[in-house]
């Protein structure tokens, strides 16, 4: 656990039916060098008896059990907003399938003394590998660019200023919440982490520390556009969330479009344009062009 003299510190962890793998990214947890004051654990309503593992297991854990499945987006909102009311400076966020190395979050907490005159950080985002150490694609933060000095400045710190970034391995500032609330309920798979850090860093800075390192153990090191189930959808539902959002320049949304388009053609393509790909992307289209969700 952190030392008293550390920043106050919550590791969140939001997970659904994967204990084996929780168990192994509670453990990195407790390995930390300088580890969180309090972890807590979302768990999405899970049927595998992670509820049970963690209270018999991990009985210095705080488990959040929710009483249904909320996506990723609802379990980082509720965790969010529970490190938030219980005090917390910095949250540190990540799923259950990240497994941080040894001295991940102490690399993080460092950070912001070695700033140097650059903007204080709402934001600290880990390098993220792969399990055989290469960079995971579906994790690669969204750069600043429109900041020449501030990039320059940043990477001579050893830094690179983010302008979006994944909840895998994220530490957040409380005044991020402060200022920019919570991340939105109704996304519930994807995007989610994306509109919210976008939406911090359009007023804030935020960085990656690449002396952080944590491992996404997924089974393939996949994006949105090789996954060929159902779930395609909030992919394509989400996007066009944040296109009719006030969160990107319209620059940045005709990005989303540019990559929106390519994947869903590589999506499709790779399930051979059946009926079953086609009505996913159908409903993605549909449901985003309605109103969203004004609450969470």
């Amino acid at each position: 656990m952190a030392h008293a003299d550390v920043a106050r510190v919550f590791a969140i962890v939001v997970t659904y039916n994967r204990k084996a793998l929780l168990a192994e990214c509670l453990g990195a947890l407790g390995a930390q060098t300088q580890g969180p004051d309090r972890v807590i654990v979302v768990d999405n309503a899970s049927t595998d008896g992670t509820a049970d593992l963690v209270r018999r297991e991990h009985p210095e854990v705080e488990l959040l059990a929710l009483s249904e499945n909320q996506g990723g987006a609802g379990g980082f909102h509720e965790g969010l907003k529970a490190a938030h009311a219980a005090g917390a400076e910095w949250i540190w966020l990540m799923d259950d399938d990240t497994i941080a190395s040894p001295d991940a979050l102490a690399h993080l907490l460092r950070a912001p003394d070695a700033m140097n005159g650059l903007p204080a950080p709402a934001l600290l985002a880990s390098k993220v590998v792969w399990t055989d150490g290469s960079l995971h694609p579906m994790n690669h933060p969204g750069f600043e660019r429109d900041r020449t000095e501030r990039f320059i400045v940043s990477c001579e710190h050893g830094f690179l200023p983010i302008r979006a970034s994944t909840f895998v391995s994220l530490l957040v500032h409380r005044s991020a919440i402060d200022e920019h609330g919570l991340p939105h309920k109704h996304f519930f798979l994807w995007s989610d982490d994306i509109e919210y850090t976008a939406r911090v860093t359009r007023h804030r800075a935020g960085y990656l520390v690449p002396d952080s390192v944590v491992v996404h153990k997924t089974k393939t090191a996949h994006t949105a556009v090789t996954d060929t189930g159902g779930r395609f959808y909030y992919h394509v539902r989400n996007s066009l969330y944040m296109l009719r959002g006030q969160t990107l320049s319209k620059r940045e949304k005709l990005s989303v479009i540019w990559f929106l388009a390519s994947t869903t053609n590589a999506y499709l393509r790779n399930n051979h344009f059946s009926r079953e790909s086609l009505t996913t992307v159908g409903r993605g289209l549909r449901d985003g062009a309605k109103p969203a969700p004004t609450i969470g």
